[in-house]
């Protein structure tokens, strides 16, 4: 089995360093200085996608998407989106209104695959530096939006792009989804149907 897997979140989330934490070969990425308000974060930035390849146990392996947080390169969100076998959601836990990012990115991913239908988890970058809000906020959101892809609420997790094995986490639960999805189809749809 070969699924892509799409990082998408705004800047500075941690996208292209998750992708590099856990690829087996060198990630291939079209970072350029930041020339725009994304330099206020870093300063390079992602502009096309970056690509890395995590092999699995029995030859199976995970192709890595990252995409461009900036919305005027969201034209590759939609070229990478129908690639997607699944999406990890990074999103930065000390931006000034993680929230209103977190709907931003739903909304931009639900407008562009109808029926929710891929499997979707949620990495939450930089928890160290807001240990003041907890991380519920986003739980507790998406219980309340009643937010749910691929038959399920999205999980959320602590992660720290930088870790391998934080990274390999959040692809874990992702990988999850997808066996679930294939391995149950009539129970994934009816959940699915049923929202």
């Amino acid at each position: 089995m070969e699924w892509g897997v799409l990082f998408m979140g705004p800047v500075g989330a941690g996208k292209t360093q998750a992708i590099q934490s856990v690829s087996d070969i060198d990630v291939v990425n079209t970072d350029v200085e930041a020339t725009d308000s994304a330099r206020m974060f870093k300063t390079h930035t992602t502009v096309s996608m970056d690509v890395g390849v995590l092999h699995l146990p029995g030859n199976d392996k995970l192709r890595l998407y990252g995409a461009p947080g900036q919305d005027r390169f969201d034209f590759m969100w939609d070229i990478l989106l129908q690639q997607a076998k699944g999406v990890a959601l990074m999103l930065n836990h000390a931006s000034a209104d993680p929230l209103a990012e977190l709907e931003h990115y739903l909304q931009a991913i639900s407008e562009r695959v109808p029926g929710n239908r891929l499997p979707l988890a949620i990495g939450v970058t930089h928890s160290d530096e807001n240990p003041s809000i907890s991380l519920s906020i986003y739980t507790n959101y998406l219980r309340q939006k009643k937010i749910i892809f691929c038959g399920v609420t999205p999980p959320v997790i602590e992660v720290d792009a930088r870790v391998p094995n934080h990274v390999r986490s959040l692809l874990l639960v992702m990988v999850a989804q997808f066996e679930m999805a294939a391995r149950f189809p009539a129970i994934s749809s009816r959940l699915v149907a049923a929202r």
